[in-house]
């Protein structure tokens, strides 16, 4: 009788926890933050000139970029998502005015962004519309355009130039973002030189970027005639032995990415070592909305960065997909994030926020630069996530 009584109590705790854990986040709360998305997003696109692109609000002003910075794909990205919950009118010809002054964009070679810069725009609408005559040439384009920052001999595409002295082929861990762009692009061209080269950077990346816990240095610099790295550094985070935060949601974003569209095992094997590694690690707060830095000083006082929670979140929800023992784990974190990027303290109200979505994000600390304001991308993954969570509820 007591052991019987005993499992009818245990019973009830583990259905507690399940029913608590589903209601972490619901559909209505899912609704109701992308129908304040949509609102707010109108208001930014009555406050955005034509030819400009949102990038912060920063000491009371609204601050905007032309198509070459590198985060202008984002904003149209975003409005794609929207438009494809809302089907709103106002969002659908903002989309259009923006891809007009965007699209040029694919032939720069000037830098290695341009995956997020187009990918995230016309790859987005390629994948909602789906219309290929329209949007395939674009991404042709732009793979070509990053194609051309590839150097076979040392098997990575370049992100940085020679503006430190002590580089001579500089790649960031940010690069794993753009090589979707060649996966897409090999699919609908079947040009083999995309797919070939977005292996070989992943492999090479993966080789020489992750320290032996798991984290990742920033920027790998490779000698430029024998294609062996000679320099590892953080440029972005506390210190060159430090684990970036946002550094750290690239990589587990660009790993889960390869492994959905290549289903190569060692792919799908690193993004379960990252999540671990960010997951578990003793600087991890409470609600999952991480530090700038994982090794930042005076941590418990250290600013947050919503942009690396939301990237996370939106790479943690893809990843419980195929991480089957992982993936109740993964789902729950994805939400816990969302739930909290979601709360008065991350999320802006109404009008205001310079009518971002999010607040307290870091661009970069060490060059005090964009320093805890709102930031395009991280808007841009939040609602990314949000509309993922959407189609499983």
């Amino acid at each position: 009788m007591k052991k019987f009584s005993f499992l009818i109590m245990v019973a009830l705790i583990v259905g507690c926890t399940t029913k608590k854990d589903e209601k972490i986040i619901t559909k209505e709360f899912i609704e109701t933050q992308l129908n304040f998305s949509v609102e707010q997003y109108k208001l930014m696109a009555e406050a955005c000139p034509d030819s400009l692109f949102p990038r912060t609000f920063q000491n009371g002003r609204f601050v905007t970029s032309d198509s070459r910075w590198w985060c202008s794909g984002f904003y149209p990205g975003a409005l794609v998502y929207l438009y494809e919950y809302s089907k709103d009118n106002t969002i659908e010809a903002e989309i259009y005015n923006k891809f007009e002054y965007l699209e040029k964009e694919k032939l720069n070679s000037s830098d290695h962004d341009i995956g997020f810069k187009i990918n995230c725009s016309f790859g987005n609408m390629l994948r909602v519309t789906k219309d290929t005559i329209k949007y395939a040439p674009i991404l042709k384009d732009a793979a070509i355009s990053l194609l051309s920052r590839y150097n076979p001999d040392v098997g990575v595409i370049r992100s940085w130039g020679r503006w430190n002295k002590a580089w001579q082929y500089a790649v960031i861990i940010d690069n794993m973002m753009n090589l979707e762009l060649l996966l897409v692009a090999d699919k609908l061209e079947g040009n083999k030189e995309f797919y070939d080269c977005a292996i070989s950077h992943a492999d090479k990346t993966r080789e020489n970027h992750y320290r032996k816990d798991n984290s990742t240095w920033h920027v790998v610099s490779y000698d430029s005639v024998t294609g062996i790295p000679h320099v590892k550094q953080t440029h972005q985070g506390q210190a060159n032995e430090s684990a970036w935060a946002r550094g750290q949601a690239w990589g587990l974003y660009g790993y889960t990415v390869m492994y959905r569209e290549t289903g190569e095992q060692k792919y799908l094997d690193q993004a379960i070592k990252v999540a671990e590694y960010m997951l578990n690690h003793k600087n991890v707060p409470d609600d999952l909305i991480f530090y700038w830095d994982y090794d930042a000083k005076d941590i418990s006082n250290a600013l947050r960065d919503a942009s690396a929670a939301a990237i996370t979140a939106s790479a943690l929800i893809t990843l419980s997909e195929y991480a089957e023992l992982k993936s109740d784990k993964y789902l729950t974190a994805a939400k816990e994030i969302i739930k909290n990027l979601s709360s008065p303290k991350y999320r802006a109200e109404s009008g205001e926020n310079g009518n971002f979505l999010l607040k307290h994000s870091v661009g970069s600390l060490p060059n005090n630069s964009e320093v805890d304001v709102p930031l395009s991308y991280a808007d841009y993954y939040y609602v990314e996530a949000l509309m993922k969570l959407y189609r499983k509820i």
